[in-house]
């Protein structure tokens, strides 16, 4: 194993230990790092529906995750109905702040083929390998 191979591990159980977050109800407000990074977006089942990162954006995280909260993503268009706000029902999350881009974009490719999402951001909706 490379020593990138490890430190996507290790970032990866950082980011599945993280605190999982509800996002919050109408009118509240996220409390997360402005900071690039890895976030995985929870149903109210528990169950992984979509893993992304942030690979522009000057807000990071918060920018990223308040778009999702306002409809301006392809997760909510096709995983909500376009309906943002769904995820103040329940939906949680977990995030983690990587700076640099190789990481954060092989984190992420990382993730994506552990929690196999409902949605993975190809333009189309994946449904659950069994």
């Amino acid at each position: 194993m490379t020593r990138t191979q490890k430190k996507v591990r290790v970032l990866f159980e950082a980011l599945q230990n993280s605190p999982k977050q509800l996002f919050p109800g109408e009118g509240g407000r996220l409390n997360v790092s402005h900071a690039p990074g890895v976030y995985v977006i929870y149903d109210p089942r528990g169950h992984v529906v979509h893993v992304g990162a942030t690979p522009h954006g000057k807000r990071g995280l918060a920018q990223r995750l308040r778009n999702h909260l306002h409809g301006a993503s392809s997760f909510v268009e096709q995983h909500l109905n376009g309906k943002g706000s769904r995820l103040r029902r329940g939906y949680s999350f977990r995030c983690l702040a990587v700076r640099n881009g190789k990481l954060r974009a092989y984190l992420e490719a990382y993730a994506i083929g552990s929690l196999c999402p409902a949605h993975i951001g190809l333009g189309a909706s994946r449904t659950r390998l069994s």
